[in-house]
């Protein structure tokens, strides 16, 4: 593009050479004419984009030069211009609703080929992290972090506020029905069990007739309450148990001695020796787990993973709520970044201008622009030719 700009000007400077001693009354004074105003456009178009960039003909004229003279300020100026007009909530919102991540990301986790892909990825990460954790890494973070911390830390008020909303949300009352079914299952299928340590209390005195009697009245007795309180939601002895789990509650969080004691035992419970051991052993125990299911594709770990990455793509492409609330997470995360971290971001620019010495960023900037600028040549030595004829016409018509 230079070469055709050069082109252009040698070229009028051509036409003007040629046509100056003919006879300017006619036909030629407009050609001379245009041909000498499109080498004064010419040459002041090439002096404006040439003095962006560099000094023209190294002549060091005022106000030239001014990408390397003043690059660090156009690039703090690039800076508040990206993050004034492009880095801001509204835009990222626009584009976000635009982009429809959320049917995307649907649609892609629809394919069984995306959900594997998925799926390694979390299996390679996943493994990449249990490798970096050393079994002496566990161990210090078990007694240097979370023991000490534990214990400083009291759990009393928390475990008493915890427990009191399990009571009054009745999300115990699961718990206690299983117990009581598993107790009522063993007790019906155990009774030689129930009747052998019931006997070996019995006195020595007491007639082996009378013990078997007692025995099998005391057994069915039992099993016949333990159906009751199964069965009964309002059974008494439930009531019972939710008024001790209340008080307990409320003694955890305002009895000074409940509290005292829960923290003795807490601590006698975490400094025990074998406490970190016992951790230890449960960490090997689930990163072998682990580890065995992340190798098996057939393994509850894979399966149940696809189940899950399934439902979310359904969900996401056919589901308008879960779309609408996962895209309202989304537009909250990136407002939240955009205006937080805008203007850092945008920082980019002037950090990687400041790098770039004075002669290397006029060269990429020139580089990125230099057809436009070119055009704005030859755009100049046209522009310059119309105006000469124009001129022209204007003398001829005043003369």
């Amino acid at each position: 593009m230079r070469m055709v700009a050069l082109a252009l000007l040698l070229l009028a400077a051509v036409v003007f050479l040629a046509t100056l001693r003919l006879d300017h009354g006619g036909l030629w004074g407009y050609v001379n004419t245009a041909a000498e105003a499109a080498m004064v456009g010419a040459l002041a178009d090439w002096f404006a984009v040439t003095a962006l960039f560099r000094h023209p003909l190294g002549i060091p004229v005022p106000h030239t030069a001014i990408v390397p003279r003043r690059k660090d300020e156009i690039g703090r100026s690039l800076q508040d211009f990206v993050t004034e007009n492009f880095l801001t909530e509204e835009i990222a919102r626009e584009r976000l609703a635009a982009a429809g991540v959320t049917g995307r990301i649907g649609r892609w986790l629809g394919d069984p080929d995306h959900r594997r892909t998925v799926r390694t990825e979390a299996v390679r990460i996943a493994r990449a992290g249990l490798g970096r954790l050393e079994d002496a890494e566990v161990r210090t973070l078990v007694d240097d972090f979370l023991v000490p911390r534990l214990v400083r830390e009291p759990v009393s008020p928390i475990a008493g506020a915890l427990l009191e909303g399990v009571v009054a949300e009745r999300t115990h009352d699961g718990l206690v029905d299983l117990a009581l079914e598993e107790l009522h299952a063993w007790l019906r299928e155990n009774p030689g069990t129930y009747a052998e340590v019931l006997g070996s209390r019995a006195p020595w005195w007491s007639p082996p007739w009378l013990d078997d009697r007692v025995i099998g009245w005391t057994y069915e007795q039992v099993l016949a309450f333990l159906r009751e309180v199964r069965d009964d939601a309002r059974h008494p002895a439930r009531q019972a148990l939710d008024d001790l789990l209340r008080r307990l509650a409320q003694d955890l969080q305002h009895d000074p001695e409940v509290m005292a004691r829960a923290e003795s035992l807490k601590e006698r419970l975490l400094t025990h020796p074998q406490t970190a051991e016992t951790v230890l052993g449960l960490w090997h125990s689930f990163r072998t787990a682990l580890e065995t299911a992340m190798d098996d594709e057939t393994s509850y770990f894979h399966v149940r993973g696809d189940e899950l990455l399934a439902h979310l793509g359904e969900h996401l492409v056919s589901d308008p709520v879960w779309k609408d609330r996962v895209e309202a997470r989304l537009a909250e995360a990136v407002s939240f970044v955009v205006n937080t971290y805008g203007h850092e971001l945008a920082a980019v620019i002037p950090v990687t201008v400041e790098r770039w010495d004075g002669r290397q960023a006029a060269e990429r900037i020139e580089l990125h622009v230099g057809r436009d600028l070119q055009f704005i040549r030859i755009n100049g030595t046209v522009v310059g030719a119309l105006a000469g004829v124009v001129i022209h016409a204007v003398a001829q018509v005043l003369a």
